[in-house]
């Protein structure tokens, strides 16, 4: 569920914008940034009114579970074991006339339903609002202000500010993402505003539907912002985006906060050089809880306050180029203990059109699994991956992801849909989802990017 924007890139995306003092973050490198477009420019910069964006990622990834019927649990990026899938393809594009600008992106593959499957704000009212929204990724207007280095005010869909990692796998580092990025958003809906004083800084305020839901679980809209710093030698970035809202269905009471914090550092580039040409790390904090409507967060109450409901986490990740950017090694991982586990991913159960009636927010299946106030989970993650970048456009990576939860979580042998494996089987009764506490897996992806 979570990304950082990456679209340092984005506020670049508008070139016949003419600013009073130039462009934001103008003659800074970014693309070395995880979570950020690694292109230096469009081959459609030059194009009047319209600059088109194609995003492919194809994977193929290979459980050593080897759960029976091929699904994968507990991840936004990975749908299927052992099979090649088309994880996402986007199209489209962002659109300026004068001062007048919008951006739509398609959605299509395995994450236009795996994403919305986290989001049970359509449970509320009628609209079907997930098969509604499910083939965008992103879809805004709004207006720019020749103001500093621009103001951007904009309404509509867009990539989530909580977490370091991009939505689109092109513009991250590694493609199984940390816990810290998983289990935050990556989309929200409402209205946002973005100020550029000057050339190394953003700030964002926005009022939004709510924690990535394209509805409203109560009546109070979600509210935050985010504060982007990048130094004007492109060596560092400083990120801090902050997050408050009322996102338990039901329960107008309960309100949630977060705050997510990375740093980014380039300690070493010779871009030219044919041996190590590039060198850099990041590092990403969050801290949030919820507190009332029978939970406390941080520590564990009376019996009217109820117990203690947070998450923290934390990941880092070292990337290492070389033979003039072409070839690159990342190794890194993160932590997360989330009490009540009201972040978690859900993993999936036997198929069932309904949610659970007792609670709706919880997981699709006959088999639930618990979320209830209280309740444990905390897990580990490590990985390592190769990619060759023979252009700018197109990277291909074989990746290694080992992780682990203090519960049973990761889709075992059995598998999480029947006792075959086909959920259009008879159901044993005795049958229950095959969790297990650890996987390894293989990725490997071709992703595209023009």
């Amino acid at each position: 569920m979570a990304a950082f924007y990456a679209s340092c890139m984005g506020f670049l995306s508008f070139p016949s914008f003419a600013q009073q003092k130039g462009e934001p973050f103008e003659n800074i490198d970014v693309s070395w940034q995880n979570g950020n477009d690694r292109r230096d420019s469009s081959i459609f910069k030059h194009m009047p009114y319209f600059t088109p964006s194609l995003l492919v990622d194809v994977n193929y990834t290979h459980s050593f579970n080897k759960p029976n019927d091929n699904t994968v649990v507990g991840s936004t990026s990975l749908a299927r074991n052992n099979e090649v899938e088309l994880s996402a393809l986007h199209f489209g594009g962002d659109f300026t006339y004068k001062n007048a600008r919008a951006r739509v992106m398609t959605q299509f593959g395995t994450r236009s339903m795996v994403v919305p499957r986290n989001d049970y704000s359509p449970y509320r009212g009628q609209y079907q609002l997930a098969n509604v929204y499910r083939y965008l990724s992103e879809a805004y207007t709004g207006y720019h202000i020749n103001k500093w280095y621009g103001i951007n005010i904009d309404a509509g869909m867009f990539m989530s500010y909580i977490g370091l990692n991009s939505y689109y796998q092109q513009e991250n580092w590694e493609y199984q993402a940390s816990f810290t990025s998983d289990n935050t958003p990556w989309f929200f809906n409402g209205l946002r505003l973005q100020v550029h004083p000057s050339k190394t800084m953003k700030i964002e305020a926005w009022i939004i539907n709510g924690w990535q839901s394209y509805g409203k679980f109560n009546s109070m809209p979600g509210l935050g912002g985010s504060v982007t710093y990048m130094s004007a030698n492109s060596k560092l970035k400083l990120i801090s985006n902050d997050y408050y809202g009322s996102d338990a269905a039901g329960i107008p009471g309960r309100k949630r906060f977060h705050s997510d914090n990375s740093m980014l550092l380039r300690y070493y580039n010779r871009p030219q050089a044919r041996g190590i040409s590039r060198m850099a790390f990041s590092l990403t904090g969050d801290i949030g809880f919820e507190k009332g409507g029978g939970v406390n967060g941080f520590k564990n109450g009376d019996a009217t306050q109820g117990p203690a409901q947070y998450f923290a986490s934390a990941m880092f990740y070292n990337r290492i180029w070389f033979a003039r950017n072409k070839l690159a090694w990342t190794v890194g991982g993160g932590i997360m203990t989330n009490p009540g586990r009201y972040l978690v991913l859900y993993p999936t159960g036997q198929a069932s059109p309904l949610p659970n009636p007792a609670n709706p927010t919880q997981t699709e299946g006959l088999f639930p699994f618990s979320a209830n106030p209280g309740d444990k989970f905390s897990g580990w993650d490590c990985s390592s991956n190769f990619d060759f970048m023979p252009n700018q456009s197109l990277t291909f990576r074989l990746e290694f992801v080992y992780r682990h939860s203090s519960v049973p979580y990761f889709a075992g042998k059995g598998g999480v849909t029947s006792q075959t494996g086909y959920s259009t089987v008879g159901l044993d009764p005795n049958w229950r989802p095959d969790l297990v506490k650890s996987e390894s897996r293989v990725v490997l992806a071709a992703l595209f990017h023009l």
